[in-house]
């Protein structure tokens, strides 16, 4: 059966692979991107190959909550049901660390935009939905004053890191707050050191196929393996389910990174 599918951050590397993927199986699209000519590259891209599905192209930039709601405006109004959000738009290294509206760049659009994303399109959602947030190996313990943009983090990948388990905790949070009237949450760590353009800039790396990343997060989308999967964190760098940073499996320091993020996007 074919599925509504939104793709944020699917124009190039792994979001654009899952895309090519999920469009060849003859799903529906909703693909999402920060630039309108790389969109429309895509959008050709897919339309030129032998996929059967339809494609629906959104321009956001996630770093300014104010697209993030425009998006999800967009969407709802014109769409009456969504089967899967794979929230895989993340940044590392970034020209500009602060964002417009005084957060850090990699907490913006790493942890808030796809939380923020998420609850605006819950509606859409039923119980067998699922939610896919891409994490990462990478994860340390959140500063909460960095998340609130009180405090600046210079180096790129502690911030990276912390944005990513803060992403974990709030996946967890929400699956065990919404529980079965929610769609199914998971944390997916797509495989270390894959063929992107964020492992080259931060590595100086080539980095394995990206093939390896795609099968782990269509398989978080579609496959029965993970329909009781909510709550849960699949690190495809051991191919099977595992624990997170221990944060986020601790239910009181997941409601205090929610609470923060809600009084942000107020």
């Amino acid at each position: 059966m074919t599925k509504k599918i939104l793709i944020t951050g699917a124009t190039d590397g792994i979001g654009l692979e899952t895309a090519k993927r999920l469009y060849s199986e003859g799903h529906t699209l909703l693909l999402h991107g920060r630039n309108a000519e790389k969109l429309a590259t895509t959008e050709k891209v897919l339309a030129d190959s032998k996929g059967m599905g339809q494609i629906h192209s959104y321009r956001a930039d996630l770093s300014r909550r104010a697209d993030v709601v425009s998006l999800t405006d967009a969407i709802t109004k014109e769409h009456d049901q969504l089967d899967v959000i794979i929230n895989n738009a993340g940044v590392m290294r970034v020209p500009d660390t602060v964002t417009p509206d005084g957060l850090d760049t990699r907490f913006a659009v790493n942890t808030v935009a796809p939380y923020l994303l998420t609850k605006r399109l819950l509606p859409l959602m039923k119980p067998t939905s699922r939610v896919v947030n891409l994490s990462s190996a990478a994860q340390a313990p959140v500063e909460i004053d960095a998340l609130q943009g009180k405090k600046r983090l210079l180096d790129d990948m502690s911030a990276y890191a912390q944005s990513k388990l803060a992403l974990t905790m709030w996946n967890n949070a929400l699956a065990a707050s919404l529980g079965s009237q929610g769609p199914v949450f998971v944390a997916v760590n797509p495989g270390s050191l894959l063929a992107s353009k964020m492992v080259k800039e931060g590595f100086g790396i080539t980095g394995k196929s990206l093939s390896i990343g795609v099968d782990a997060i269509t398989r978080a989308a579609l496959s029965d393996e993970f329909a009781d999967a909510s709550g849960r964190y699949f690190d495809n760098d051991k191919g099977q389910f595992g624990p997170p940073h221990p944060d986020a499996l601790n239910d009181q320091k997941c409601a205090a990174v929610l609470s923060v993020i809600e009084a942000l996007i107020k």
